[in-house]
């Protein structure tokens, strides 16, 4: 099974201006991190996509560029690209580049995201959600498996034998994962394609998705695809620490996010109680000591038979020296537990 780590670049508030600190900062932060990572065997990195001030990157593909001049193994993945607000032309030769520059490590992970500022900002409706994703999908796969391409959508000018460059290493196909929140109608698209399939789950308890994920491998086999190639992940936010103090202060970190997100979306203030619940075996929270989180990892790879786990490590904007420890352990002590 191969081990990653997420980021979204989130942005800290500095205590004496009240303002979010500076992006340029933590974008380095994280090119530094994604190196540690390549140095202690991570498997993949995962970057995400969002256009609010509490987040440092909008674009993953120039910070996955930028990572890979400094890294020799580590894939570089989108955590996700939001679809439908892109233009899959501009991902594929996006991704196509970043998989030359790091010689065939270039991976996308494409879903809807979990916010829609991209929609306005880019002149997309909202009220085109559904048909603009699955459209653009569609494109893009297409992209990604010919050369000479002729497609006509409702939503965006038809292409008519155009072909896409650059061509990315692997005879010009890169590796496209479906990103999904729990939604059946989505698993059952990205089975019924054939996509590998990754889970964010970041809430309640991870049984809960069993059904999902069982229902995922039916489907995809009903569809004739091959057993031997079907990939299932799971994303869930993750921290690794044999410090007590480390984990009780990642308290702050986590809640800090959680309720300014939540304050745009209705939800209560979340408490100790929600956080030492997560935390425990049942729960989605992949936040402890090492053999706390390889335990938990190892208990979702028996029950989904996964492929892939993708820990996501930066909630809150941890400082950096915290993060890089969090990141070593990962590596060098978790990932040998799990294998």
């Amino acid at each position: 099974m191969e081990l990653g780590i997420g980021m979204f670049g989130d942005l800290a508030i500095d205590q004496h201006t009240g303002k979010y600190k500076d992006a340029g900062s933590k974008i380095r932060e994280i090119i530094d991190q994604i190196q540690l990572m390549d140095k202690v065997g991570i498997d993949v990195f995962a970057m995400g996509e969002h256009h609010r001030a509490d987040y440092a990157v909008s674009s993953p593909e120039m910070v996955l560029a930028a990572a890979a001049s400094v890294t020799k193994n580590i894939k570089l993945a989108s955590g996700v690209t939001v679809l439908s607000s892109s233009e899959p032309v501009k991902v594929y030769q996006d991704f196509a580049t970043l998989d030359l520059i790091s010689n065939g490590r270039a991976e996308i992970f494409v879903g809807r995201g979990s916010f829609t500022e991209s929609f306005p900002l880019y002149g997309y409706s909202l009220n085109d959600y559904e048909q603009l994703f699955d459209e653009k999908l569609e494109l893009l796969l297409k992209i990604n498996s010919e050369e000479n391409v002729s497609w006509t959508g409702k939503l965006r000018a038809p292409m008519k034998n155009q072909t896409v460059y650059p061509r990315a290493k692997n005879n010009g196909k890169l590796p496209i994962w479906r990103a999904v929140g729990g939604t059946p109608q989505s698993v059952l698209s990205a089975a019924k394609l054939g996509m590998p399939l990754i889970v964010a789950i970041i809430g309640g308890m991870p049984l809960q998705f069993k059904g999902l994920i069982d229902f995922y491998k039916q489907e995809y086999l009903a569809a004739g695809h091959k057993e031997s190639e079907m990939q299932i992940a799971i994303h869930s936010h993750t921290f690794v620490s044999e410090d007590p103090s480390v984990i009780e202060g990642y308290f702050h970190n986590y809640k800090a996010q959680m309720d300014r997100i939540g304050s745009t979306r209705g939800w209560s203030p979340y408490t100790k109680m929600q956080y030492d619940g997560g935390r425990s075996k049942e729960g989605a929270l992949f936040v402890g000591t090492i053999a706390e989180v390889a335990e938990k990892i190892n208990y979702l790879k028996e029950i989904f038979g996964l492929t892939r786990f993708i820990g996501h490590m930066d909630i809150g904007s941890p400082e950096n020296d915290i993060m890089r420890k969090s990141i070593q352990l990962f590596g060098e002590k978790v990932a040998p537990l799990v294998r």
